[in-house]
């Protein structure tokens, strides 16, 4: 066998890279941390950037294992559907002991570096992981509720960076209402997504719309994600009454929740993939701006 030449080494160390940022959802794994520091900043009295840096850190290794306990989990499931039977392990590119020992490392890291600011923060961390990858991975071809399961550690970075920024370790009203917020947003968000790829999730077995109809892509999912973002909308001035925030971040809440609002009605009149895909975004975009308007506030 040749040896590779210095453009193939290149080549192979570029997938094996692809590769690993695919098996821990890269791109997935920093949008949680972003909303751990967001957090953290809220809660922290002073600034640091060594600390925004560590928990970071240690926030994106734990979400890095369980998105890859999530895929080990998967790997046989993720054959059948077309976004997914790319990923490293169903493809073959990366062997089951190897993603097992990557999420392994990753996982014990992420949750000894959280354990630097308190140990709740770190038994939180850990919480999370085990939540979504032994809880949330399997219930998701048992019944639609894996959803309510999986919100639960998707809601819980922002309780761990308040924790790890409060003096006492403890969790307070505060973190309570961001993990709350974060909570409620993910209904909506992941519903949106899950009408967009129902077909591509029916081919793994995985039928995760709240609709009590086997296509749940219909105005009963469609009224649930209102309800949710009514929900949100009632929490908009709750920053202000817990000194999160002040008012003027409380009315870009209520604003976007409107915004959010208007688009789910939408998808309620029209039940198409269109508006589904209007509603996605509008999740997005509230969050982003949820997030940044509670920043500034402070400043």
């Amino acid at each position: 066998m040749k040896p590779l030449s210095t453009t193939g080494k290149a080549t192979h160390l570029g997938q094996r890279i692809k590769d690993f940022q695919a098996l821990v959802k890269f791109r997935l794994a920093l949008s949680v941390v972003f909303s751990a520091c967001t957090a953290y900043y809220l809660g922290s009295d002073t600034f640091s950037l060594e600390l925004i840096f560590l928990l970071g850190l240690g926030g994106f290794f734990v979400t890095a294992s369980a998105n890859a306990l999530n895929q080990v989990l998967e790997k046989e499931s993720d054959k059948f559907m077309q976004r997914t039977q790319n990923r490293p392990l169903p493809s073959a590119r990366m062997e089951l002991s190897e993603a097992v020992l990557i999420a392994g490392i990753m996982g014990v890291s992420g949750i000894l570096i959280l354990a630097y600011f308190n140990a709740l923060t770190a038994v939180l961390g850990a919480l999370s992981l085990v939540s979504y990858a032994f809880i949330y991975t399997p219930m998701k071809k048992v019944s639609p509720a894996a959803v309510w399961i999986g919100a639960v550690p998707g809601a819980l970075p922002m309780a761990i960076g308040w924790v790890a920024a409060s003096p006492n370790g403890t969790i307070g009203t505060e973190a309570v209402f961001l993990f709350t917020l974060q909570f409620l947003w993910q209904f909506p968000h992941f519903w949106a997504i899950a009408w967009l790829v129902y077909d591509d999730y029916a081919k793994a077995g995985f039928y995760l719309l709240p609709s009590s109809q086997r296509d749940g892509r219909n105005k009963n999912t469609a009224m649930q994600i209102i309800f949710y973002i009514i929900c949100l909308l009632s929490l908009s001035f709750v920053p202000f009454y817990l000194n999160i925030s002040g008012i003027y971040a409380c009315v870009i809440l209520l604003l976007s929740a409107l915004m959010f609002l208007w688009f789910a009605v939408n998808l309620y009149i029209k039940t198409s993939p269109e508006a589904a895909k209007k509603v996605m975004l509008a999740s997005l975009l509230y969050q982003v701006i949820v997030f940044i308007a509670l920043m500034v506030d402070k400043i």
